[in-house]
Formats: C-alpha cells, sequence, structure tokens
C-alpha cells in the first residue's frame, strides 16, 4: 500500500480526525510509472495489479506488477524507438483493452503527455483535439470505425506524424503487437538529463464533455495520482490485495478516478470488464465469479442493475460500494441496500479535479446528499459576489485555492488563458455546479448553473424532479429540461426512457405527472413528457440537456 508514503497520517478516527490531519506530501520529482509501478515490481512483484476479461468472459489477461512493469518498459522502449520524447502528446483510443495498463505508465515513464480519448469520437472530433494540442502520435484499437475516422482526419491534422495499431496491422500505422515484443524489458529513469520528469511538469490532459461548447482541456501534472489517494483509499475504499471494479471507458476522466492511479496506491488489483454493449447480467455474473470487493459504477449503470434480480447471484465478496458522474436518485440507493446490505457511497467531482465531496466511512450517508468535503479542497459555497452562502442557500460549489492548491486539482485549460480565468479567478475556482449545505456540513445537488429552470418564480433543479420519476417503475431514465413559455418563463419537460414492460400513452402521462406532484412539491411537475428510445449523452455518458434544450425550441 504505496499511498502510506505520501500522507502524514493514513488513519482516522472521524471525519473531522481527517479534515485535520490528512496531508499529501510528495517530492518534486514523482512519477507514478517509477514510483508505484516500478516500485511494486521492485518490492512486491507478485502482487496482483490487473485481471482483464473480455465480453463474454472467454479471454481473460492477469498481470502482477513485475509482470506488468517489464511490459511497461518494453512500451517505452518501443515509443522512446519510434521518437516519443518528454512533452510529445500521444492520443490512446483503447477502449477497455488491457493495452491501456501498460502504455499510460509507459508515457509517464517517457515524460510524454498522456491524451486518453473515446473511441466513439468522430473525424471533426479528432481533427479539433489534433490541433488543439498539436498531437504527435496516435494509439489506437483496430476494431470499430475509429480508425476510419483517423485516416479522414489526418490531411487536417499536420501535427500527428505517428500511428500506431493494436491488435492488428494496416497500410501507414506502425503495428504495436510484433514491434514490442522484441524490445528490452529494462527502462533506466534518465535522471540528470532532460527527458526526467518533474511533478510540476504536464502528464495528462482530457478533453472535456462539450455538453454546452466546444471541449476544454483540462491540462493535469504529475502529482494529479496523488489526488486520488482519497478518492480511491477513503472513498471507494479499496482493500489491499482485493480486486476493484471501476465502470468506465479509458477514454474519459472517471477511468483516472477508478481504474489505475488510486487504485494502485491503495494496494488493490483492476478488474477490466471489457464490453462493447453493457450487459447487466453478465456484469452481476463476473461480480459474483471474480469475487469484486470494491465497485464503483455510475448512477445509470446501478439503475439497470436493480431491476435485475440481484438475488440471484452471489454478493457477498462485495465490501463497499460508490458512485459518482450523476447524482444518485433514493430509489436506487434503496434497491440496492435491500438486496445487498451495501451503502451506496457518492462522490462528487469533475474532470478538473479529484474527489471533492464524498460521502466518506465516518459519515452516514443522507439520501439525496453527495456529503461532505474532502479535507485537500477548502469548499466554500458562494454567489455571483464571491460572497459565502448561508446555511440552506444556494450557490456554487467552488474551492478557496488563496492559500494552497489541493493536490490534483487540474492546472489550466490549455492555450486558453481567458476560460481558464473565468473559472479561477479572485482566489477561487468554481466548479459551476449549484449546490446547497445543510446545517450540519451537508452537500446538496441542484444541478448546473446552466441546467437550472426558472418556473412561475421558481427555481427548480433537475434532479429532484428527475429522482421523483425514478422511483415510477415505469422509468429507467430520465432528464429534466425547461421549455420555454410566454406565462411561465419556463416550463418543465421530462425526456423519459422507459422500461419495456410499460409504452407509452396519454394515461401513462398522466400517471406520471401526479406521481412528481404527489412526491415533490406539486409546482415541480414536469408539464410536458416525451418518450424516447435513448437519451443524447456525450462520449463520457452524460445527459446533453443542451441537446434536448434546442431540440424543444
Amino acid at each position: 500500500m504505496l499511498y502510506k508514503n505520501y500522507l502524514k497520517q493514513d488513519e482516522f478516527s472521524s471525519y473531522d480526525d481527517f479534515c485535520e490531519n490528512y496531508k499529501v506530501t510528495y517530492p518534486d520529482s514523482f512519477n507514478f510509472g517509477y514510483d508505484v509501478v516500478a516500485e511494486y515490481a521492485k518490492t512486491n512483484p507478485d502482487k496482483t495489479a490487473l485481471v482483464w476479461v473480455n465480453e463474454d468472459d472467454t479471454e481473460q489477461h492477469t498481470f502482477n506488477f513485475g509482470e506488468l512493469d517489464k511490459m511497461v518498459n518494453k512500451c517505452a522502449n518501443f515509443l522512446r524507438s519510434e521518437g516519443i520524447n518528454k512533452g510529445d502528446k500521444v492520443m490512446l483510443l483503447l477502449k477497455r483493452r488491457h493495452e491501456y495498463w501498460l502504455l499510460l505508465p509507459a508515457l509517464h515513464k517517457i515524460g510524454a503527455v498522456a491524451i486518453p480519448a473515446n473511441h466513439l469520437l468522430t473525424k471533426k472530433d479528432l481533427i479539433y483535439r489534433a490541433n488543439a494540442v498539436n498531437i504527435k502520435c496516435i494509439i489506437a484499437w483496430h476494431q470499430g470505425r475509429i480508425i476510419n475516422e483517423i485516416s479522414m482526419a489526418l490531411p487536417e491534422s499536420p501535427s500527428v506524424k505517428t500511428l500506431i495499431m493494436v491488435g492488428s496491422e494496416e497500410e501507414g500505422w506502425i503495428n504495436y503487437d510484433k514491434n514490442v515484443i522484441n524490445q528490452s524489458d529494462i527502462y533506466e529513469r534518465p535522471i540528470g538529463t532532460d527527458q526526467d520528469t518533474k511533478t510540476d511538469d504536464i502528464m495528462l490532459m482530457y478533453f472535456t464533455s462539450g455538453t454546452t461548447g466546444l471541449p476544454k482541456v483540462v491540462v493535469h501534472n504529475f502529482a494529479y495520482p496523488l489526488g486520488h489517494i482519497v478518492t480511491a483509499v477513503y472513498w471507494q475504499q479499496v482493500i489491499n490485495n482485493g480486486l476493484h471494479l471501476t465502470v468506465a471507458d479509458t477514454g474519459w476522466a472517471k477511468a483516472a478516478w477508478g481504474k489505475i492511479y488510486g487504485q494502485w496506491l491503495g494496494g488493490t488489483a483492476n478488474f477490466v470488464y471489457d464490453y462493447e454493449r453493457f450487459n447487466g447480467v453478465m456484469l452481476l455474473k463476473l461480480l459474483e465469479k471474480y469475487k469484486i470487493t470494491t465497485f464503483c459504477a455510475p448512477p445509470t449503470i446501478l439503475r439497470y442493475l436493480i431491476h435485475e434480480d440481484l438475488d440471484k447471484y452471489d454478493l457477498s465478496s462485495l465490501k463497499h460500494c460508490s458512485t459518482a458522474g450523476e447524482p444518485l436518485n433514493p430509489e436506487v440507493y434503496n434497491s440496492f441496500f435491500k438486496s445487498t446490505g451495501l451503502e451506496i457511497r457518492e462522490g462528487f467531482g469533475q474532470t478538473e479535479t479529484t474527489v471533492c465531496v464524498a460521502n466518506f466511512p465516518w459519515i452516514t450517508p443522507r439520501l439525496g446528499s453527495i456529503g461532505k468535503p474532502t479535507p485537500d479542497y477548502n469548499v466554500q459555497i458562494i454567489n455571483e459576489n464571491d460572497e459565502e452562502c448561508d446555511i440552506g442557500e444556494e450557490g456554487i460549489l467552488s474551492f478557496n485555492t488563496s492559500r494552497t492548491i489541493p493536490t490534483g486539482l487540474f492546472v489550466e485549460y490549455y492555450g486558453d488563458e481567458q476560460i481558464t480565468k473565468k473559472a479561477w479567478h479572485n482566489g477561487f475556482y468554481r466548479t459551476g455546479d449549484m449546490v446547497w449545505k445543510d446545517e450540519d456540513g451537508y452537500v446538496w445537488f441542484v444541478g448546473r448553473d446552466d441546467d437550472l429552470i426558472k418556473t412561475s418564480g421558481y427555481r427548480v433543479g433537475p434532479f429532484e424532479v428527475e429522482s421523483a420519476l425514478i422511483e415510477h417503475a415505469a422509468v429507467i431514465e430520465c432528464a429534466i429540461t425547461g421549455v420555454p413559455d410566454e406565462q411561465r418563463g419556463q416550463i418543465i419537460k421530462a425526456t423519459i426512457v422507459l422500461h419495456k414492460n410499460y409504452s407509452p400513452c396519454d394515461n401513462l402521462i398522466k400517471e406520471l405527472q401526479e406521481h412528481v406532484k404527489k412526491t415533490t412539491a406539486p409546482y415541480k411537475y414536469p408539464r410536458i413528457i416525451e418518450f424516447v428510445e435513448e437519451l443524447p449523452k456525450t462520449v463520457s455518458g452524460k445527459i446533453k440537456r443542451a441537446d434536448i434544450r434546442r431540440n424543444s425550441n
């Protein structure tokens, strides 16, 4: 459990003790590739690092740290032989392939800047990303449409010089598999040279989901993995020598939260289920078969799971369950608890952060609350004048960075000083999320500032209406948006995906409207209800409410 090397105190008796004494310390040359991956290979080479299975569980790859670090070194030597050096930008389009866990630490060792991305990107997306940061190399898994999209994007992406294909070979691409196997499994850190890294060097970039505009480029330095100690150890509560599963594609930041950094620092192995199309029954079978000990999934996944017969599966190996990505509905929490006896511990953060508010082990979760602040983040809820809000008053979730900057908080939005200053000025970083705090310090999510609905003088957050609808058996998932109205300013619209046992009809619309009136304040009921096969989502799985609003106008 290497995380102990970077904390002044690692055991806490209470949330107050946690807040007072949790402190991350690190040298000015921390590098996850050397100080975690290679360190485990040196001190505990037989420790399991990764268990990977394919979609139907017919193929498996298991790596201990000794094996994994040798492959990481082979990857590093291969990439260097192809001209990849410190500071070069390398995009990874690897879905959930196990090669991701070899190539990412290899890039860290080299000092290249890793840019994980989603395989559903289009030609237009790829051109924008390549030119925004001058990507030099693209590494992609061969299956699917992404290879064709990359080929179409190349003529308008002049910075891209190297293409590496994993799993197959094609003209114009360098074959990963044939080239890596013959490389040396020794890669020495270039200490004292200009190729060595410092903690404040750029390590990782993520393009945000882009729900309301062009994606921003979030920059993280080499301290970022240490910020996820609190994510994995104190929120997800990973277990040393356990097996942790976070459901996430490697192309978005949730993978950094739950599939590599904090988990390996916390001593647990990562379990990877590599699927094309989500199958709730298969996921439950894998949880049972591989005896997963800790589990993190977005509420969307959990909603599908509770519609299966959970009692058919032996989930006794599970010790902790957590969720993030969107607010957790009480119905999901209650159903999961009834079947498993486990409290789902909700957490909150962004691509720009690590977990900054969560239900930590010393506090009792309150349904609907995202928890209490992480010690390293000086959380304040402020209004438009940067004044701290009163108890119960809605405001912008912000971090006071005037004295210290939390470990893991992003450095900047790459190449855009103006947009960086818009979010981070006067000593505050503003998340753009509206919340309020109760008298006991619990934080309650309301919604994105631009998602709030103003109807007949009332301010309505989409989450509370969505939570009411989700409690109805007919609703699998939904999105609440505002529609312009001459009399009320806006009226509330619900866009709903129905359970397979229900069909759209006028009677169901009336039933759902009455259900909301009884479950929450009557003025919050949706006056418009639309049924759809699926909700529009970003490549990271977030609902694109802006698209729904545009289509409603």
